[in-house]
């Protein structure tokens, strides 16, 4: 009954998010279209609930920049300034109100990461793709990139076994005042999270 309850609000927010949020979405979409060209949407496999892959939904931040070897640049010099505006603000989350529309996502959940991250957590943080995942989670109000990655699943976890509408709630106004604040938008050194290589290890690539 709670998980149907928290579907039904799910579909009807987002639809709502959709109708109200298609003029900001509009304009985003033309600024990235001239500043960067196409594509405007940046579309990746995530995990989703029990961890099935779903085609996750952002606006694009990055260019395709590329090495002399055909490798991609670091992040932080393929981050265009409409891009950091983007993040900072999260208008490069508002396409995932379709993944949430169509029950790939939530509103509320623990973030979709990357699929080759799956066989690098511990039985412990697996238990985050006990939910779908959300556009916001009880991790981002509780410093969002700027955490390290094993706090980011516990308070992904806490979640799990907390979940309820009165937490969801609680963690919709503590998003939105982050937002307005831009709070936690970086990690320290970085201006995305650094990939997580299992809790013992410590890579420093970034994650688009």
């Amino acid at each position: 009954m709670r998980n149907l309850a928290k579907r039904s609000f799910d579909a009807c927010a987002s639809v709502v998010g959709l109708i109200l949020g298609l003029p900001v979405m509009g304009v985003v979409a033309l600024a990235i279209r001239i500043s960067m060209g196409r594509p405007v949407l940046f579309r990746q496999e995530r995990p989703g609930l029990k961890g099935e892959p779903f085609i996750l939904l952002k606006f694009r931040t990055m260019t395709n920049e590329m090495d002399e070897e055909g490798r991609l640049l670091p992040d932080e010099k393929r981050l265009t300034p409409l891009g950091r505006f983007l993040r900072s603000t999260s208008l490069d989350e508002l396409p995932q109100l379709w993944n949430v529309f169509r029950g790939e996502m939530s509103l509320v959940g623990p973030r979709p990461l990357r699929m080759e991250y799956l066989p690098l957590y511990t039985p412990e943080q697996a238990r985050r793709h006990e939910v779908r995942p959300g556009i916001t989670g009880w991790a981002q109000v509780n410093g969002r990139n700027a955490t390290t990655w094993e706090e980011r699943f516990r308070y992904d976890v806490w979640y799990v076994d907390n979940q309820s509408f009165g937490l969801d709630m609680r963690i919709l106004a503590l998003t939105a005042l982050r937002v307005l604040r831009r709070e936690g938008v970086s990690h320290d050194g970085h201006v995305t999270m650094p990939r997580f290589t299992g809790s013992k290890g410590g890579g420093q690539v970034t994650e688009p």
